[in-house]
Parts: structure tokens; sequence; C-alpha cells
């Protein structure tokens, strides 16, 4: 939650007065995509040499093709982050965001055939009603002495701090969606974000269950890094993206702290969907809401409106109903009591295959002496 909180900050703390980018941002999620990767060998390589790595990722390099399709996906849905996230407030951005539950319960049912109950089901519709009473405007259930109650927030927000409230909030869309381009961009982020999650949580649990979890984050990672660099190759920018002038617009606190958090994010994220599911992480990074709320009211002095009150008030309800009976889906993977039990699983994998090797071994010796 709290990694989740801080990208929405962060990168609202790092654009400019007229809510753009001094930097490239596709840069910055591919460097980020190469940290992780450092990040993911290095926790392998604690336990395991580097040449144990490069077996195992020849031995299991089918699924590295299977990744592709989340990376992709991941891809996609990082780069859009940062286009939303110029256009919308974080608090919007995140409620417009929720509408991926709904979207992620369908595709649960789909691919895992773990069917829904009907409270599971009430609590998404509330989480998703939830977004939408963001759209609604209340003020017209007001007379003329009182009827302008966001404008009147905005108004106070402003008398605490005109500044920051000229600087964030000016040009923010703080009333969700709209019949403009933003609105097929933040759909197009809650698509890749809904596919990514059930189908990298497939791959975690099932098609590459037996595969290393750092193992499976490298092959994650590396697909993401040539995505992303299609991506720069496409807009011509490739060479410029890492040129000194670039790069020195990256090496800086407000930048660097969204790459080590959008980093942490990918490798907390890939640990929750193996051994948890993509609906509680969905639930998970809605109670983010009223964080984000009180933090960006706090910090930019983006005003909380009444309809973003009660969106956030039937979200958390919403949430609340889902813990009563959460989904369970282990699929063929253990439950993980720590993050050393990643590797001694492994471990233990190795074990099994070896005396498994040694059997096959005595039984064909057996064979041949009958013989």
């Amino acid at each position: 939650m709290s990694l989740f909180i801080g990208q929405g900050i962060f990168v609202t703390a790092s654009q400019d007065s007229n809510n753009s980018y001094s930097y490239n941002t596709v840069t910055v999620v591919l460097l980020t995509e190469v940290f992780k990767l450092i990040v993911s060998t290095s926790l392998y390589c604690k336990d395991k040499s580097l040449r144990s790595l490069v077996r195992d990722v020849h031995k299991d390099r089918s699924v590295l093709g299977l990744y592709m399709v989340p990376a992709l996906l991941y891809c996609l849905y990082n780069n859009l982050a940062f286009v939303n996230l110029a256009t919308f407030d974080p608090t919007t951005y995140y409620l417009l965001l929720q509408l991926r539950v709904v979207v992620t319960g369908i595709l649960f049912q789909i691919i895992f055939k773990k069917y829904l109950s009907q409270r599971q089901w009430i609590s998404l519709i509330l989480l998703t009603l939830g977004c939408m009473l963001k759209q609604v405007d209340l003020n017209r259930f007001y007379n003329d002495a009182n009827d302008d109650s966001e404008a009147a927030a905005l108004q106070g927000a402003s008398a605490v701090n005109a500044t920051q409230t000229n600087s964030k909030a000016n040009g923010k869309n703080m009333a969700g969606f709209d019949l403009s381009i933003n609105a097929i961009f933040i759909l197009a982020q809650t698509i890749c974000s809904c596919l990514a999650g059930v189908y990298n949580e497939y791959l975690l649990k099932d098609k590459g269950a037996d595969v290393n979890i750092f193992v499976q984050n490298i092959f994650m990672y590396m697909d993401s890094i040539v995505c992303n660099a299609l991506i720069l190759l496409f807009r011509g920018e490739l060479l410029d993206a890492f040129s000194a002038k670039n790069l020195s617009s990256i090496a800086r606190f407000g930048v660097i702290i969204i790459i080590i958090n959008n980093a942490a994010i990918g490798i907390v994220t890939s640990f929750f969907l193996k051994y948890m599911n993509s609906i509680l992480k969905t639930f998970a990074s809605a109670l983010e809401l009223m964080f984000t709320a009180v933090l960006c009211y706090f910090l930019f002095a983006i005003p909380i409106y009444m309809n973003t009150a009660l969106a956030i008030a039937v979200v958390s309800y919403a949430i609340y109903l889902y813990t009563q009976s959460p989904v369970v889906n282990l699929g063929k993977v253990r439950p993980l009591s720590n993050l050393s039990d990643a590797t001694s699983q492994s471990k233990t994998k190795e074990k099994e295959d070896s005396h498994r090797l040694l059997d096959e071994q005595i039984d064909t010796d057996l064979e041949m002496d009958i013989v």
C-alpha cells in the first residue's frame, strides 16, 4: 500500500508547473526494469551461484517467451501511468483504476475456474459503484447559496496554500471521465492492468509454478526491457534517451525515488501474485485511496470534495465486505511464510528432482539385473 501511494505522490511531485515532465518517462520506466533485473539477480545469487542462474534460465527458457505477453502489458501500463497522472490528480487516478476489479474478477473466473461467491460479487459491484460516485456532480442537489460545494472546497484549499494549489491542482481533471482521449488512456491502462495481473498470476502459479520466482522475475524484466526499448525506437528516441542531457535530468532525487519505488512495486507484486491472487492485490491497492486523498490535500492542496469522500467510503466498505470471504487460489504453489522460503522451496524442488532421477536409475539397474 505504501509503495502504491508513493507512486502517485512521487510522480505528481516530479511534474513541472504545467503538469508536464522535464525528463523522458519511457527512459525512467526502462531504467526501472533494469534496476529490478539487477535486484532479482542479486536475490537469486544470494544463496546460489551465477552459474546456477545461467543453468536455470537455459532450462526454463520456454517460459521466457510466455512472459513477453505480461511484459508488454506492464510496459504499456507503466508508461500510461505517467500520462494519466499528468492529467488526473492522484486520488481521481486511483479511483478510476478501481474499475479494473470487476474485469479482474471475470478474467479470474475464466482462467482459474474459481467462481466467485455472491458476497464477493456484491463487493466487486460496490467497489465499481464507489468509483462511479466520483463522476456524480452533487452540486445540483443544493440551492444557489451552497450548491457549489466543490468550488467552496477549492477556495478553502487555496486559502490554506494558494501557491501549491495553482501549481498542482490547476489543470488537473478532478471530476473523473470525460469524453476525450484521456478516458481512452485510463481505460487502456485499466485493461492492461487486468490482463497483465491475471496472466502473470497464471504463469506464476500454473505454467511456471516449478520455476524459481527470481528466475521468473528475471524473465519478466528482460522482456520488459525489450518492450520499452522498442517504444523508444518507435518514437525515434532510443539513442537520445541515454544522452548526457537526458540522463542528467533523471539523475536527481525526485526521479530516482520514482525508479526505486516502482522497482519495489514490481518485485513485491510478483510475490503477491504467486502466493496470494490478483483480486486480493487489486483490493489491497484500493486501500490506498483514503491515504492518497489525505496526503494530496496536505502536500499539494488538492481538495477533497464530497463525491470523493463518498466514493472512498463506498470503496472502503466494499473492501471490508470482500475480506469476509476472500478468494483463495494457490494453484500449484505452497504458501510462503517469508522471503527466504522462495529459495528454500527451490532447493526442495531440486532435491526432489535429484531423488526422482536416482530412483529412476535404481529401477533401471534392477531391470537390467533381472534381464
